[in-house]
């Protein structure tokens, strides 16, 4: 099972250390030996992180520049922000939930999900753990997606718990045209009663993203089914992810360890790299259609 509590400083040691593999050599970049064990695998693990969403234009909201108004994505996803100042917080993410509308799924999203079709008719299975909130995966038309860290189109009452869908443009009236992420931009300061609100039947609470935020525990039965796919997975991709976030940081390398090929797409080598078999370096939406496309051995 995949180790649940880990800090990011123990996992880098971890990975200096060799914990997770037996080999430090350099990765191999051949795509035909990758479509060799592509084509023999029944059970693959495809897990995707904001790399793969940038390729559709979609702000990632870390490293340089990564700043919506004069905040980091880190100042304001927590509970203690939204506790703080809700109405700040739900314009933050009501810029992102408005962003999100205007892309759409890029190559690599839709290679995914024509893998997952194909390979189904197949008898094989394919899931995907993605760290990502944007639905893309969805709208490509992947539908065994485990989505560890949430969904900016999901809300989550405060007062009652009740979670639910949510795909208004604007979300509530009040933030209507709000959320300029320009750094001169004042907050809206939205009062509480006008912020988006429960629906159920005698709450009216305050709704809250069902992201999870920084210091929050990842929702159990999610990460149980990841467990549960990372453990019989016979091969694992891991695609446009730095492979530093915690807990998707540790799926990988814990699959190496047990010897089961795991291949990187990523535009730049990551602290993981040197633990797997195989590593494509560029841009996912030129590399993965490619390396998913239908292989010659496959049962028809």
């Amino acid at each position: 099972m995949i180790v649940r509590q880990l800090t990011s400083r123990g996992l880098y040691a971890l990975l200096r250390k060799g914990c997770f593999s037996q080999s430090m050599t350099r990765p191999s970049s051949d795509l035909a030996a990758f479509r060799e064990h592509f084509s023999k695998a029944s059970n693959i693990v495809i897990l995707t992180g904001a790399g793969v969403s940038a390729e559709s234009g979609v702000p990632t909201f870390r490293g340089k520049g990564g700043y919506w108004r004069k905040w980091q994505a880190q100042d304001l996803a927590t509970p203690e922000a939204f506790s703080r100042n809700p109405s700040r917080v739900w314009e933050f993410y009501h810029y992102r939930r408005e962003v999100m509308l205007t892309k759409n799924p890029n190559p690599a999203h839709l290679a995914i999900a024509e893998c997952e079709e194909r390979l189904s008719k197949q008898g094989r299975c394919v899931t995907v753990i993605t760290q990502n909130i944007d639905e893309l995966h969805y709208r490509a038309g992947s539908k065994n997606i485990l989505e560890i860290h949430g969904s900016l189109f999901k809300t989550c009452c405060i007062s009652c718990n009740h979670e639910a869908a949510n795909y208004k443009s604007p979300i509530c009236a009040a933030l209507k045209g709000k959320g300029a992420p320009d750094p001169e931009t004042h907050d809206a300061q939205i009062p509480l009663q006008d912020l988006p609100r429960c629906e159920q039947a005698g709450c009216s609470g305050l709704l809250r993203p069902h992201v999870i935020w920084f210091g929050e525990a990842l929702d159990s039965n999610v990460l149980t089914q990841a467990e549960e796919a990372l453990d019989k997975c016979d091969l694992c991709l891991v695609v446009g992810t730095s492979s530093v976030v915690y807990p998707a940081a540790m799926f990988a390398p814990k699959v190496a360890a047990r010897g089961v090929p795991v291949a990187e797409f990523n535009l730049d080598e990551t602290p993981a790299t040197r633990r797997f078999n195989f590593h494509f370096q560029g841009p996912c939406g030129m590399i993965l259609p490619a390396a998913l496309s239908p292989h010659a051995l496959e049962k028809q």
